[in-house]
């Protein structure tokens, strides 16, 4: 039996407890040190996505919570990024929202499966939506006036397009994967 307290599951327990932190940080006057700050906690957050799954994966130390929790704190975190950037000019309110409801659905499909018995992990096509995200919104978070790089907003948003694309097919991959789940009567 494994440890549910273990690195992996504790450092998306981390990711989690991360977003109250980003959350007041998009919600105070905006400088470019609060603007840094909010970059540096995302892109940690971040990282312990890809850490934790490595790591799990490595050392065998996969749980069924884990497999539940992880993509759940992905979702948070993604969304909150998305959410808190909306005031500030930096994201359209109409993508944050496809984004989002494309995760419930995605989480509701999920639950759906774990009631069957059926545990889901994030797949391929997943992950690299997740990446195009991590790094979409690092460029709409990271400070404009810093390095001054040409389209920087612009750039983070056709990356959020790209991941918009990818987040609707692989929802579209989850629906078809588990169809039997909504056709079986048991």
């Amino acid at each position: 039996m494994k440890q549910i307290f273990n690195l992996p599951n504790s450092l998306t327990a981390f990711r989690f407890a991360l977003v109250p932190v980003l959350i007041v940080l998009f919600s105070i006057q905006q400088t470019t040190v609060v603007e840094m700050a909010a970059f540096c906690v995302f892109m940690i957050a971040a990282l312990t996505d890809l850490v934790d799954g490595w790591v799990a994966r490595k050392y065998e130390l996969v749980t069924i919570l884990g497999k539940l929790m992880d993509p759940l704190a992905d979702k948070v975190l993604v969304s909150t990024a998305l959410i808190m950037l909306i005031p500030l000019g930096r994201m359209e309110a109409w993508v944050c929202l496809l984004i989002i409801t494309r995760e419930m659905i995605v989480t509701g499909f999920r639950g759906l499966a774990a009631s069957s018995g059926i545990v889901v992990a994030a797949d391929q096509l997943g992950k690299y939506k997740s990446n195009f995200q991590y790094f979409g919104l690092g460029f709409l978070i990271f400070p404009k006036d810093l390095l001054n790089l040409p389209y920087q907003y612009e750039i983070g948003m056709v990356l959020i397009y790209i991941s918009l694309i990818l987040a609707i097919w692989s929802a579209i991959e989850y629906f078809y994967k588990l169809r039997t789940i909504f056709t079986n009567p048991d």
